[in-house]
């Protein structure tokens, strides 16, 4: 890994080469230097986190100024409870999963001594725009070499400090393995995105990760293919059959354990039978972890006759952007719906196609709403939350994609293959393969594989 402030043209041709040196390493070469990295980085706890409290330092002044989201300042902060023992766990985890590289998913015979097969390799090199979230570098890196892509990755400026100290540190642990040091380039150069995103002689996938505004300029800039999401706006559909307790651990698990976050739920969707009964506990357990709810008129009206006046009175009106916004924060929009079709329709119009859930007893509803919803993740009685390549056992993930390509829902190691076709044959011509007299034919026999 090379901290560098060449030209992007340079880097991005460094990395290339590196890729192709990259995808040919045996197994155990990726696997050693996942486990230098983890090794370096347990051990460099004390000044990364320190490089990271200057950058929170300055963040939240930002933030005070109207400069920054104070979602980003959240998504900045490394030491927050868990998150440097879930990078750490992450790189582990994806060292010990199976070696993606060389998979073979298909054998046909064509004809005798003609062989066809489908052998799974990398993409080459991926291009990784991030804003905030200083332990991407960790992810993204671990599953760069495990899946034997390179990788370039550009952060953003607020969170140069802890950039800098991660890069450093991973960089010299990879001198001593058999990964090349350009596989993984790490630019600090300022304002060099455009020319990134020109580069798709180089450049084969670009992920970014951050805002809605960093998704869509991205995606708007470049003809390089694209893997990521631009909102995360969730929906849990509340039905009346849903168990109260359940639900209301499932809600406030979905709003408030990480706010911020992408697979946090924005809309919660009630069923009108569920007004009096299901959604009352929900939404007082909800007032109480601090979340303001905003209710369309019948949630609101409900609500009312049965919460204190306390409660009752912190209520707000929803407006219709409220089904719009990915709020990020603790509010929670509230919308009424007749029957679970209405529930889907809401959800396929004003939804993000990110990770949807309903809570419910019926089993039936609940296999109609997950093969109606559109989404990437579809979810029965269980937080959004658990939208996440590490939850998913993927070790950890480059992000959460909501195209309709090779890869949706969290990235892991098997959204950064792609495949090859091989073929053994011994001479074999087209000529002699065809309808007339004297003409050989296919045998297309499937071989085990």
């Amino acid at each position: 890994m090379s901290l560098t402030n060449a030209l992007p043209v340079d880097a991005a041709s460094a990395a290339k080469s590196a890729s192709h040196i990259l995808a040919t390493l045996p197994a155990s070469s990726r696997d050693n230097a996942l486990t230098a990295i983890h090794k370096a980085l347990s051990e460099s706890k004390d000044e990364i986190l320190a490089a990271n409290a200057r950058d929170l330092v300055q963040a939240r002044k930002a933030a005070e100024n109207g400069e920054l989201s104070s979602s980003i300042v959240s998504r900045l902060d490394l030491g927050k409870k868990g998150k440097w023992e879930d990078m750490l766990k992450g790189i582990l985890d994806v060292r010990d999963l199976e070696d993606p590289v060389g998979k073979v998913t298909l054998r046909t015979r064509l004809d005798d001594g003609l062989d066809l097969e489908r052998v799974s390799c990398p993409i080459g090199v991926l291009l990784i725009i991030f804003e905030a979230r200083p332990e991407v570098i960790a992810n993204i890196a671990s599953l760069a070499i495990k899946s034997g892509n390179a990788a370039i990755l550009k952060g953003g400026k607020e969170s140069t400090e802890s950039f800098v100290a991660i890069s450093k540190v991973i960089s010299e642990a990879l001198e001593a393995t058999d990964v090349p040091n350009s596989a993984i380039q790490l630019v600090t150069t300022r304002d060099v995105i455009p020319q990134l995103l020109a580069l798709d002689q180089y450049i084969d996938l670009v992920i970014p990760r951050g805002s809605n505004e960093l998704v869509r300029f991205v995606k708007s800039s470049t003809k390089i293919p694209v893997l990521g999401h631009a909102d995360g706006l969730c929906s849990i559909y509340l039905e009346h059959t849903a168990d109260p307790d359940m639900a209301v651990k499932v809600v406030v698990d979905s709003k408030t354990s990480y706010p911020a976050a992408c697979n946090s739920v924005e809309t919660l969707l009630v069923e009108q039978a569920a007004l009096e009964t299901v959604l009352p506990p929900v939404a007082e357990a909800l007032l109480e972890k601090g979340v303001s709810l905003r209710c369309d008129a019948a949630s609101k009206k409900a609500l009312t006759s049965k919460l204190d006046a306390h409660s009752a009175a912190t209520l707000q009106d929803a407006a219709d952007s409220d089904y719009d916004t990915e709020h990020l924060s603790l509010v929670l929009a509230i919308k009424t719906v007749a029957n679970i079709s209405e529930a889907i329709s809401h959800i396929n119009v004003h939804g993000s196609h990110h990770t949807d859930a309903i809570l419910t007893s019926s089993a039936p509803l609940a296999e109609q709403f997950m093969a109606s919803v559109d989404s990437a993740g579809v979810f029965w009685n269980t937080s959004t939350r658990m939208a996440d390549g590490m939850r998913y056992g993927f070790g950890t993930e480059v992000g959460i994609s909501t195209n309709k390509i090779h890869a949706r829902g969290p990235v892991g190691l098997e959204g950064l293959m792609i495949y090859k076709y091989k073929i053994r044959g011994g001479g074999h011509i087209t000529a002699h393969y065809g309808e007339g007299e004297g003409q050989k034919r296919f045998k297309h026999e499937r071989l085990a594989l």
